[in-house]
């Protein structure tokens, strides 16, 4: 009989993953599903980084690559970091991975053990606790409320610090809620880290080119120069260029690490993809227009979005700042019945009454730890986030208070 590891029921499968393969499911049975799940950008990856794919095959680029990364992509990597974050790195400081989510998931490998402590703002995207999890640390939950913009203030930050703790996680802008720090709500945060010379900070910055209304996009080790050789800077080519597919993603930090991580990342997959690196490659270096146009499509997007939402009933969500996605209350709905007299007691029950009712496909709350709330990407055409919004309207106007 099969024994399955111990550390394998620390965890559960990834709530938006497994969301996505639901909707699959229930369209391949004829269901008429309106899916919201999504994490990724509706539009095609860009044509000259597609070209750029197919030229590193006819080239025969189709070999193993150094396990950190080809230097043609490292120094592409160090060159954005410079030129838009204003950090300098060294080869030897960074790392590409299989996706951020790879680079994330070595860096607490690598550095967190039993006992140990990683602070986690809520809401948060559903792997960073299990992945702190799988490691055998402990995720700390700060809580980040709606009326603080779901952002992490210093006092909470000092609050959840202790002598255990070794990581901060800070992903700005953020998944689910869209909020981005800006550069003097880092420089507070990095007031108190700058005290705690124990505390680690991994800063996930994978949706940087997501950011509306004319907002500056801003990561830590940039505001506050102190803490860059106790950060990890992560970013990827997924989100800005349309890229998920290609898994590539990066991160920048002390030599000291990013070495841990290639030693950790040799015995697992090795190099990335080298036809994936190349088109990575083109994606940082080549033009930057699409990055542009798809940032005012989905700002367009979500001004649709709120506003259908907002005219529910008892739903209420705030503007994001960034990302593509809405992180909307459904509270004022608790306590109300569906028409099978089923009580919405969290957002679980919502989300469940949203997909029985209407088809439609969205994210509770719970996953990302605040259960008042429900998550829908708008990372979907505009006439579909209209009818989903519609079928939203039905689904409320079902309940009876």
């Amino acid at each position: 009989m099969l024994r399955i590891a111990t550390r394998l029921h620390r965890i559960q499968p990834s709530p938006s993953s497994m969301a996505g393969q639901r909707a699959r499911e229930l369209r391949a049975q004829g269901r008429d599903i309106v899916g919201l799940t999504a994490g990724e950008p509706d539009f095609d990856t860009p044509e000259h980084i597609k070209e750029a794919a197919r030229r590193a095959m006819a080239e025969g680029q189709t070999r193993y690559t150094d396990v950190g990364g080809t230097p043609a992509l490292k120094e592409a990597v160090a060159h954005k970091f410079k030129t838009e974050n204003g950090l300098a790195y060294a080869p030897n400081e960074i790392i590409v991975g299989t996706g951020a989510k790879q680079v994330i998931f070595n860096a607490v490998l690598c550095t967190v053990e039993a006992g140990d402590e990683v602070i986690v703002p809520a809401p948060y995207w559903v792997s960073y606790p299990d992945i702190v999890r799988l490691a055998g640390g402990t995720p700390v939950f700060a809580e980040c409320a709606a009326a603080e913009g779901f952002k992490l203030t210093p006092g909470k930050l000092e609050q959840a610090i202790s002598p255990r703790t070794r990581w901060l996680v800070l992903n700005s802008p953020n998944n689910p809620s869209g909020a981005a720090y800006t550069r003097e709500e880092l420089a507070a945060l990095g007031e108190v880290l700058v005290r705690h010379p124990h505390v680690w900070v991994l800063t996930d910055d994978i949706y940087e080119h997501l950011l509306y209304d004319g907002k500056a996009f801003a990561t830590l080790a940039q505001v506050v120069p102190a803490l860059k050789e106790r950060t990890l800077t992560i970013n990827g080519v997924s989100k800005a260029y349309a890229m998920t597919g290609w898994r590539v993603g990066f991160g920048a930090g002390p030599a000291e690490l990013i070495k841990a991580m290639v030693k950790l990342q040799s015995q697992s997959t090795s190099g990335t993809c080298s036809i994936s690196q190349a088109a990575a490659h083109a994606a940082l270096t080549g033009p930057q227009d699409f990055v542009t146009t798809s940032r005012q499509v989905f700002q367009q997007r979500r001004d649709v979005v709120v506003a259908a939402l907002n005219d529910i009933p008892g739903i209420r969500c705030h503007r994001p700042d960034g990302a593509f996605y809405v992180f909307a209350s459904c509270e004022a709905l608790f306590g109300a019945r569906t028409p099978a007299g089923q009580t919405i007691r969290n957002s679980n029950d919502w989300i469940l009454h949203l997909l029985e009712a209407q088809n439609l496909a969205a994210l509770q709350g719970s996953a990302y730890g605040i259960d008042t709330h429900f998550r829908i990407s708008f990372a979907a055409g505009t006439d579909h986030l209209e009818e989903a919004c519609r079928r939203i309207a039905a689904a409320r106007a079902e309940l009876s208070d």
